[in-house]
């Protein structure tokens, strides 16, 4: 696996699967919130996923850390990254948030990254990438801005746990950019879901009645999340952060909310127009202007 990740292709391919993977969160987040309240939904997510990684783990030899200093690095990453920022969106989407205003939100993680990243990780931000990163603000604007209802379900504590769960993920990214690069992937995924589980449980027993509405829908939907985002997602995502500069694959982002957008049209008709597919061209320039070769 690791000697797959450091191919030449995997660095111009998987970005792009990672996007598409990714993107589905949203969509399984407005399936999957109806039948469990936020917290609780992502409890049972990541319990699920510990349970079937722990034996996958252990049956592979996978290499567990050295210290517990560095699983504690390990486990910040995952408080940040999980916890955090699932956190933070899922509850403001059940607040009523859009799930595109939401994402619009998320979508602002390359600026926030890029504008620390120089300072803890010496990385320099040039100015093509710069405006790369311009490039893909404004388009991912034009995708989400007008499918926006005035004031129709945003409240000051939507806005403020979605802003919440924007500064968890690009925290994580930058944490396990200079920290965590030489964990092992497998036994990684689990501790750093053992600690987002024990975020959002105390959000579940302290705010939440726990119930759960064990529907079809829910299970099918559980699954997506548990097997493709949960695990396969994120394991990617840790791979690109492993492999790349924090920058670069933060700007990856920028295509989450037009794509999101773009599952929206086809699953819930969800009109685009012209003016949204013109924002996706856009934030796709974007992140090639700030992932190309200097």
């Amino acid at each position: 696996m690791m000697s797959a990740t450091d191919h030449p292709a995997f660095g111009r391919i998987m970005p792009f699967v990672f996007v598409f993977l990714w993107s589905t969160g949203f969509v399984g987040a407005k399936f999957g919130l109806p039948y469990a309240e936020p917290f609780t939904f992502l409890l049972i997510r990541f319990l699920i996923v510990i349970v079937l990684m722990v034996p996958v783990v252990l049956m592979m030899g996978a290499r567990w850390p050295k210290s517990w200093r560095e699983a504690g690095h390990i486990a910040v990453v995952g408080a940040l990254v999980h916890g955090i920022y699932l956190g933070g969106i899922f509850a403001a989407i059940d607040t009523g948030l859009p799930a595109g205003l939401a994402a619009l939100i998320a979508g602002l993680q390359p600026v926030l990254t890029a504008s620390v990243v120089g300072a803890l990780l010496g990385e320099r931000v040039t100015g093509r990438q710069w405006l790369g990163l311009v490039f893909g603000l404004a388009g991912v604007a034009m995708v989400l801005l007008p499918k926006i209802d005035a004031g129709v379900g945003i409240t000051t504590g939507g806005l403020a746990l979605a802003v919440f769960g924007l500064f968890g993920i690009s925290a994580g990214t930058i944490y396990q950019k200079r920290f965590c690069t030489g964990m092992d992937l497998r036994s990684g995924t689990v501790i750093q879901y053992v600690a987002a589980s024990a975020v959002v449980a105390i959000g579940a027993f302290a705010l939440e009645t726990r119930q759960v509405d064990w529907t079809t829908d829910f299970v099918l939907v559980m699954a997506w999340l548990v097997l493709v985002l949960s695990i396969g997602a994120i394991m990617l995502l840790m791979a690109l952060i492993r492999q790349g500069e924090a920058t670069r694959v933060a700007s990856m982002f920028y295509l989450v909310p037009p794509t999101a957008a773009m599952f929206a049209w086809l699953l819930f008709d969800e009109q685009l127009g012209v003016l949204g597919f013109a924002g996706f061209g856009i934030a796709a320039l974007g992140v090639a202007m700030v992932m190309g070769k200097r």
